[in-house]
């Protein structure tokens, strides 16, 4: 015991922290033995990640250490999200739908009917269009401008009238485009874009519609050895992400996690199993109102719904630190809530993303860890983030400061960690 404290003591002090809230592990009651991680992070990143599993670390404690990972550029490098919206264009797996403003409530006339002029001619409704053929092209362009510029061809926006907090609407449609499909094929669609993005070399692209896209995606294998640390410490460890839960199960099993520990976009789905183009709901937005995805404050929901058992509005709030993850980590600002309810540690993959990296370089609380994109990382951002005036996007989209939480303001900061 004493060289426990001992040795707990010289991490703190060599870590310039003592954030960890629960007394360290006592060596008798883990019976999985120590857990290491492993090399290939920044500064003093995994000293500190260290000291998360020793001091929370342990399979004889009852109640499991939670720790959630968001899923796309913060366990993999690239979107799965975006590899299977590609291969589904590739390969005419989009259901023609009856009327394309029922795919999405928050697709504009402009975008619906951008749509239907480019793609109701190729198929009857219900059956696939053949995106992945010359004829096809024009309509797996516009498909492909709307979910990933947010606009048409011609440049009218593609969506309206969205709470910036709780969804993304682009998000969304690429789970709303798969209706009409069972689970269990939209996970060997999946599989197979797995396959052939693991397979391509990093950097190639590929051929959707007329245009060019990313095709390629990368496990971080610094992360992969982060999970299976943690599982073999005794964690509970969950994905949350903002890609649809069939996608997300597959490329999950990659790095350990069964599919029960993945909360994704989620589909209704009819009586024979087919997914609808409506959403299951969170806290106090129903199933079928489609404003309460994987995203910002929604992920804080849906983590306290599936993790926590918390039912109803109270899913929305923050939960006593009982009732809360020790660790988390993501990559983007769509991540910043559930980050922000860890108790002992949050580690940032810096992609420049204003609201997370000002939080994160303001660290008010010492918990906050930062590190470079493991592939590829992003050079040092040349400005300063723009805490004090407009990093912060609000439930309307209209920009302010990001706040602390006592309501005073997090001053600009610099981008270090790169």
């Amino acid at each position: 015991m004493r060289r426990n404290r001992t040795a707990t003591l010289a991490l703190i002090a060599a870590t310039g922290s003592g954030l960890l809230l629960a007394p360290p592990a006592r060596a008798d009651q883990n019976s999985c033995g120590r857990a290491a991680v492993g090399s290939g992070w920044y500064g003093d990143n995994r000293a500190r990640l260290q000291q998360l599993v020793d001091q929370y670390g342990t399979c004889g404690r009852r109640h499991k250490p939670v720790a959630v990972f968001d899923w796309d550029n913060t366990v993999v490098k690239n979107d799965v999200g975006d590899a299977t919206m590609f291969w589904l264009l590739r390969n005419g797996k989009i259901r023609q739908p009856a009327d394309w403003s029922a795919t999405s409530r928050f697709l504009t006339p402009a975008a619906a009917t951008a749509l239907a002029d480019a793609c109701t001619a190729l198929a009857r409704p219900g059956a696939p269009l053949p995106t992945g053929t010359p004829a096809g092209a024009g309509c797996a362009d516009e498909i492909n401008a709307v979910y990933g510029t947010a606009a048409t061809r011609t440049g009218a926006a593609a969506f309206a009238g969205w709470d910036r907090r709780t969804t993304e609407p682009s998000y969304a449609w690429l789970a709303q485009l798969t209706q009409g499909w069972t689970a269990r094929e939209i996970r060997g669609f999946a599989a197979a874009a797995r396959t052939e993005n693991l397979a391509a070399p990093i950097g190639a692209t590929q051929q959707v519609g007329t245009g060019t896209a990313t095709g390629w995606v990368r496990y971080y294998d610094q992360q992969r050895d982060l999970v299976n640390t943690l599982q073999k410490a005794g964690f509970d460890v969950w994905i949350s992400s903002a890609s649809p839960q069939p996608v997300v199960e597959v490329w999950a099993k990659g790095v350990g996690i069964d599919a029960d520990r993945v909360i994704g976009i989620r589909n209704t789905t009819t009586r024979g199993g087919r997914l609808t183009p409506h959403l299951q709901g969170c806290g106090s937005v129903p199933d079928g109102a489609d404003t309460m995805i994987t995203y910002i404050d929604g992920k804080r929901c849906w983590i306290n719904k599936e993790i926590f058992g918390v039912r109803g509005a109270d899913a929305e709030k923050v939960q006593p630190a009982a009732r809360r993850q020790v660790f988390a980590a993501g990559d983007s600002d769509t991540d910043i809530s559930f980050l922000r309810d860890a108790t002992a540690l949050r580690l940032v993959v810096n992609r420049n993303k204003n609201e997370l990296m000002c939080r994160a370089y303001e660290n008010g609380d010492g918990r906050w860890i930062v590190n470079p994109m493991f592939i590829e990382p992003k050079p040092q951002k040349p400005a300063p983030y723009p805490c004090a005036t407009t990093g912060y996007v609000d439930h309307d989209g209209t920009k302010g400061p990001v706040l602390r939480p006592d309501a005073s303001v997090i001053p600009d900061q610099t981008d270090s960690v790169y």
